[in-house]
């Protein structure tokens, strides 16, 4: 499948000499069959077309920014986060740099952060950015509760669980104490940073899963249990995404392309996998006489939403 990092770029002025003039790349623009990715450069509509997730098309804008840039830029914050292929949930169309002062950007789709500390950056696939630690701060920092605790969830998950469900506390604590410290230098927000990465963990495997956590919280849950192991039969293990211990029941959170997914990697079709989730929801709820409730993303667009769903269930917080 076509991804943001094998898309091929071309500027302008290589199209210059190919002897495109601009009649040609306006009437190429206007027949779909060119696209511009930013001003100066350009890709073919068709390469773009199956970049549906956010951080596939932050990840291209990026790519085109340095590839004009006049000195190579450093990428931070949710810019950062989409190359170090962290879940974004959202793209506002904004690239965030670093720089060593407070000038604005060159242009508007541009967000020029002053950098207060000494310059640590790696690379990633030929791009420069900040550290994990501190991208998963910086984000804290500035953006939505549900963008911040996605990326951190995603950050310790790929620093701290090894599947099915072994996880590395003490690496987790690291890696927090490491984001902790870098959130810790700036004061604008720090304390929703500290709050937001407190919180993070790495069981969480999908961003809805992180949301849902959220959202759980926010209707009075008690924090859930994460990935929870239940025997299943034949000696074999199910796990569950969320384990509402303080209401003695469970939650699972099955994204749009959940199924489709498990289909595909499993070599089954969508109604064979869809059955034995059913019968694992089965043996679940029969051998630990629990109830079970399932969402997806239209029921966690905010609390209330995903209040009516759990009531469905029977599943209420604890008064």
């Amino acid at each position: 499948m076509t991804t943001e990092l094998t898309v091929p770029l071309v500027r302008r002025t290589q199209l210059d000499e190919l002897g495109w003039g601009s009649r040609r790349v306006r009437r190429e623009l206007e027949s779909g069959s060119l696209a511009a990715v930013r001003r100066g450069v350009y890709a073919r509509a068709a390469d773009i077309a199956h970049l549906t997730r956010p951080e596939q098309r932050i990840v291209l804008r990026a790519r085109a920014l340095a590839l004009v840039s006049r000195s190579r830029p450093t990428f931070c914050g949710v810019t950062a986060a989409a190359i170090q292929g962290l879940p974004c949930l959202r793209d506002d169309g904004k690239i965030h740099l670093l720089t060593a002062d407070d000038r604005p950007g060159a242009s508007a789709d541009v967000v020029r952060h002053r950098d207060l500390h000494e310059a640590s950056s790696v690379d990633v696939n030929g791009l420069r950015c900040t550290p994990l630690a501190r991208t998963v701060a910086d984000v804290a920092r500035s953006e939505t509760r549900d963008v911040a605790l996605s990326v951190a969830d995603a950050a310790l998950r790929r620093r701290a669980f090894h599947p099915p469900g072994s996880y590395d506390e003490t690496a987790a604590t690291l890696f927090r104490e490491d984001a902790l410290g870098w959130a810790a230098r700036v004061t604008r927000n720090r304390r929703t940073a500290e709050r937001l990465l407190r919180l993070a963990d790495g069981r969480a495997q999908l961003p809805g899963e992180s949301v849902s956590r959220l959202r759980l919280l926010d209707l009075g849950f008690a924090p859930p249990a994460l990935q929870v192991p239940v025997p299943g039969p034949h000696g074999g293990t199910f796990w569950v995404d969320f384990g509402l211990d303080d209401v003695d029941a469970w939650g699972e959170f099955d994204g749009k392309t959940k199924y489709r997914e498990l289909a595909a990697a499993e070599g089954r079709s969508p109604f064979e996998v869809v059955d034995r989730e059913k019968q694992r929801e089965d043996w679940i709820r029969g051998s630990t006489n629990r109830r079970f409730a399932r969402w997806g993303w239209d029921d966690i667009r905010d609390a209330a939403t995903l209040g009516r769903r759990l009531r469905a269930f029977g599943i209420t917080p604890p008064r």
